[in-house]
């Protein structure tokens, strides 16, 4: 079924879509927390951090410990919330700055995002994760040279802030609408919401995605969320971004 598909307009997700879930889990969640150990002890006055501690309800900023306390539940919980999201991408900063850390992106990936790019075809990332670290992923990537940076071939970028949750279905709409205000201000021509496809790993976003009308395939990779055989079934699936094929698309 993937061959069928036919659109103007990419959005992807990013965990377990463009690159490992456990790069996320395993990797990036660590260091922030071992990076906050030391910006609690260094930083917690400073005028630097001062944005994003008090960001963070009342309650859990009377003194480091209880901050800290509270970042480590919400990282076990995997919950998605605003104030978190942003910090770890304060805290993962200097991790990509000193080479510590590098997206691996699946060997597929840039193919396709140089593909689209060079088609006139938007691409666009939704993430859980803040603007702001979905910016570093794709500015420190694995790729060589002028691989490496990835910034320029993203033409959109939303996250639970400016788009909404990624399980509920006006999120979407609200992207479409984001990117066309754009499209529109630079003379170019709208993307009706049915010529969008979204990538995702989540089957809840996906669903999410085409109750809004917007075309939308399972990204199946290694490590993912195990796929229900009713799942499977209705939905359309793919193994790599070089399965999509119709239209306008690889």
């Amino acid at each position: 079924m993937a061959d069928r598909l036919d659109f103007d307009g990419v959005v992807l997700d990013i965990e377990g879509t463009i690159c490992p879930i456990s790069f996320v889990k395993d990797v990036l969640f660590p260091y922030a927390l071992t990076s906050l150990d030391t910006l609690l002890t260094t930083s917690w006055t400073s005028p630097t951090f001062a944005p994003y501690r008090d960001a963070f309800p009342p309650q859990y900023r009377t003194d480091p410990s209880t901050f800290r306390a509270h970042v480590h539940d919400l990282v076990a919980r995997d919950v998605k919330i605003a104030y978190l999201k942003n910090l770890q991408g304060h805290l993962w900063l200097s991790g990509y700055e000193s080479g510590l850390l590098t997206c691996p992106l699946f060997p597929d990936v840039l193919p396709a995002l140089k593909h689209w790019h060079a088609s006139g075809i938007p691409i666009v990332i939704y993430s859980s994760g803040s603007v702001a670290a979905q910016k570093l992923l794709f500015q420190y990537t694995n790729g060589e040279g002028e691989d490496k940076d990835l910034r320029g071939l993203v033409g959109g970028w939303f996250d639970t802030v400016n788009a909404g949750l990624k399980g509920e279905r006006g999120s979407y709409g609200r992207i479409v609408e984001g990117m066309n205000e754009v499209r529109k201000e630079k003379g170019e021509k709208e993307i009706e919401i049915a010529r969008w496809l979204f990538c995702s790993d989540r089957v809840e976003e996906v669903d999410a995605a085409r109750e809004a009308g917007i075309q939308a395939v399972v990204v199946v990779r290694e490590g993912n969320k195990p796929l229900s055989e009713s799942e499977k079934e209705r939905l359309i699936l793919i193994e790599r971004f070089d399965q999509i094929r119709g239209g306008k698309a690889i």
